[in-house]
């Protein structure tokens, strides 16, 4: 099905139900754990009636929805019936605090909102002083406790369960028939669809403000590089209040394909894959980082020839692999590309392999391509960067993974990996519709094959930031280009490769978003502690360097009566580590309203005092990318490469 970029989200899906009708859209799991079918027609015809339930309880186009839920089918129906009649969600997972639910529903002045389950529902209705305009609340989960409905009727919130909606909304479609639909023929392609918030722990959250036209620009493209045929699944294991998520779900819909839902447990993951014989598997770096973890620990565990077999045929099919690559042009090009020389060196050595490959996928590989199900055809990693040791296994094995990039703001694909085609260690070239360039710290556009800020234009970047014209301008420039704040390059053949940050957002492999900064300024609270900076991008946990104060240390190692040689002795011995282990526990901690995600997980201290020129700007601003540069042994070694 082709994509008519003046359409909505709404509109699109209604195509797709009337051309694949019959077809499985979505799988729900039953508390049986098994897997029952909503067939396309079902599901949109749902989504309208509870578009019609919110016409009912008063909603009106442009008003705000709050969306507090994780990952379900019902989601898809309740945004369906949310976008049908012009209303905007604003959506968030179960993850969220009640700081950032309390910042979040201020600033859109939601009057209605959906939480998933009765703890959201808790969540919720412990703000209502703070949300005066909240009236009413809507729940999938049908657990809601006598003691919170009493609430809820002593703060004056209506409750409704979605079946209800539903039933409401069937019935109110019949009485006022057509009108729905009319509701959703209104729809413009440039009116917002949604808000999504960017994370953030003390700070203000920015509201990303997408539109219809930002998610089905990307769809002109996107199932051409990501295919499925009709009635084939994808496995659905990330937030769909995260903007990866969302935009996936759209690429499988417009072709045709069905969404399970599933968890990223390896246990509960591995079984679905058994059950159901999924074609892709979109999930953040993370989840493949577990796989490969999974099937490593279990050779280890196994000993003996099973596991002497394993290493010896995926460093085997590492080096076949390396050789192909260069024969078959696989890899980034930043210079003129010698092939036949490639040829000449590799040809005779890389057939000759091919009967040692072919032993160690008949004895090794299958088995474990076998966890994924008889018909995977790929894993498109998004949300965090694909670290270069899980690429090039899985690449080895002839597990087909691919590496997307995006952001919240640009909705999010700006490139990725094709399945058919894909350039090792890239993420595509940008797709039909968005245009990227590279330019130095000044903003000058530097050509191809030079490292530096990626900038992108085009029909998926967002409107700007909700009440936040200033955050707007920050990284909107005059012509147009959003500045990503990502350090990239191009090959010759305009494929992209991300190379580091510039910009201060940290991105774990998990894929989850933080701002260092809040963390910072809190571990800046001990007076132990002169200044601290938070790394962790790409990786599975933050850590620290910690700028000691030496004339607090020393006071207490004299008070505590802590002998020590040199000050940097001091520093290494275990009464000292101790000391800034548990400033650090109690002051990243829930109590102070931070995430398990944001907690340092491991730290190095220091002693050279940060100098403006070197470390800093002329603002007294960390700059970040020296930071990474002049301390890259020591965040190496906390790290440990991980």
């Amino acid at each position: 099905m082709t994509v008519d970029t003046k359409d909505t989200v709404p509109k699109m899906l209604q195509k797709s139900a009337e051309l694949y009708s019959e077809v499985n859209a979505q799988y729900k799991r039953t508390k049986a754990g098994e897997f029952e079918p909503i067939t396309y027609r079902n599901m949109f015809q749902l989504g309208l009636d509870f578009g019609a339930a919110l016409l009912n309880l008063g909603i009106k186009r442009e008003d705000k929805i709050g969306l507090i839920s994780d990952n379900r089918a019902e989601w898809q129906h309740a945004d369906i019936g949310i976008m049908a009649i012009g209303a905007i969600d604003v959506p968030r997972g179960c993850d969220a605090t009640p700081i950032d639910l309390e910042k979040i529903l201020t600033i859109t002045e939601c009057a209605v909102s959906i939480a998933e389950n009765n703890s959201q529902i808790n969540k919720i209705l412990a703000l209502k002083e703070k949300l005066p305009w909240l009236t009413t609340l809507i729940y999938f989960e049908n657990d809601v406790k006598d003691e919170t409905r009493k609430l809820a009727e002593e703060k004056n919130v209506r409750l409704y369960s979605y079946d209800e909606m539903i039933k409401e909304g069937q019935k109110w479609r019949i009485e006022h028939k057509g009108e729905v639909e009319a509701e959703l023929e209104k729809g413009q392609a440039d009116e917002l669809a949604t808000i999504i918030f960017t994370s953030g722990t003390t700070g203000t959250p920015k509201g990303v403000m997408l539109s219809h036209r930002n998610f089905l620009t990307q769809l002109d493209e996107i199932p051409e590089r990501i295919y499925l045929n009709p009635g084939e699944k994808a496995l659905s294991v990330l937030p769909i209040w995260h903007v990866f998520e969302r935009e996936v779900e759209y690429v499988i819909f417009i072709q045709g394909a069905a969404i399970c839902y599933s968890k990223p447990v390896g246990s509960i993951l591995l079984a679905d894959f058994k059950k159901i014989n999924p074609q892709l598997l979109p999930a953040v770096p993370r989840v493949f980082e577990a796989v490969y973890e999974g099937i490593t620990k279990k050779m280890r565990k196994t000993g003996g020839i099973v596991e002497f077999m394993f290493n010896f045929f995926v460093s085997f099919a590492k080096i076949h692999k390396r050789m192909q690559r260069k024969m078959f042009n696989q890899n980034p090009c930043f210079t003129v590309y010698y092939t036949v020389l490639w040829w000449i060196l590799f040809f005779i050595p890389w057939i000759l392999g091919f009967p040692i490959y072919w032993l160690g996928d008949l004895l090794v590989f299958r088995k474990i391509k076998a966890m994924l199900g008889n018909d995977f055809r790929g894993g498109i990693a998004g949300g965090g960067a694909l670290p270069p040791n899980i690429d090039e296994f899985f690449w080895a094995i002839g597990v087909n993974l691919v590496e997307g990039y995006g952001m919240t703001e640009t909705a999010p694909i700006v490139s990725v990996r094709p399945l058919a085609a894909p350039i090792y260690r890239t993420i595509g070239s940008p797709i039909r519709g968005v245009k990227a360039r590279i330019v130095d710290q000044e903003g000058f556009v530097l050509g191809r094959c030079k490292e530096g800020v990626l900038q992108i234009k085009g029909d998926t970047v967002m409107k700007g930031y909700y009440k936040n014209p200033e955050k707007t301008a920050e990284v909107m420039t005059i012509d147009g280009w959003l500045d990503t704040g990502d350090l990239a390059i191009l090959t010759i053949h305009d494929e992209l490769q991300i190379r580091g940050r510039v910009k201060d957002t940290i991105v774990l492999r998990g894929g989850e978003n933080l701002e260092p900064l809040p963390i910072e300024m809190k571990l800046s609270e001990s007076k132990f502690i002169k200044q601290a900076v938070v790394v962790g991008q790409d990786k599975r946990y933050l850590a620290a360097l910690i700028l000691v104060d030496a004339d607090e240390i020393k006071n207490y190692a004299d008070f505590n009566g802590i002998p020590y040689d040199t000050f940097e002795g001091l520093l290494h011995s275990e009464v000292i580590q101790k000391l800034y282990e548990n400033e650090i526990a109690n002051l990243i901690s829930a109590k102070n309203g931070f995430k398990m995600f944001e907690r340092i997980a491991k730290f190095t201290l220091i002693t050279k005092p940060f100098e403006v020129g070197v470390e800093l700007s002329a603002k007294q601003e960390i700059m970040r990318f020296r930071i990474n540069d002049l301390y890259k042994t020591q965040i190496a070694a906390m790290f440990d490469d991980v």
